[in-house]
């Protein structure tokens, strides 16, 4: 069994930053890669990034390339999202996932509970 739990979501600026956390526990050793997805208001679930636990480059969502980071720590079974330069179009839940094979939900077994983040115009 994995557990995911998010923190660090909030209510921020247009052109602030926040940091989501993602805490994991359990077999997690068997994910080749975890990441991030949002869900805004009356749409769709949509992928943000992903990270492998074992290297390799991350990879973003076009539409926030240049503005959000994602890391982890091995050592604390933990990954992170900054996110820098919030616009009023990243309000959205956000969701921690895993595992992350591709830019889309197919293949996630695990997800959080999410973190709000609601951006302020």
């Amino acid at each position: 069994q994995v557990r995911l739990v998010e923190s660090g979501g909030g209510v921020v600026q247009a052109g602030g930053s926040l940091t989501l956390s993602c805490a994991a526990s359990g077999r997690t050793s068997s994910f080749h890669a975890m990441g991030w997805f949002r869900q805004a208001p009356g749409k769709e679930r949509e992928f943000v990034a992903a990270i492998s636990w074992m290297g390799g480059l991350p990879y973003y969502a076009d539409s926030v390339k240049g503005r959000f980071t994602i890391s982890r720590d091995n050592a604390k079974n933990t990954m992170y999202l900054q996110m820098n330069n919030l616009k009023f179009r990243d309000t959205a839940v956000y969701y921690c996932a895993a595992p992350v094979g591709e830019a889309t939900a197919s293949g996630v077994e695990y997800w959080g509970k999410g973190t709000l983040v609601n951006v302020s115009s």
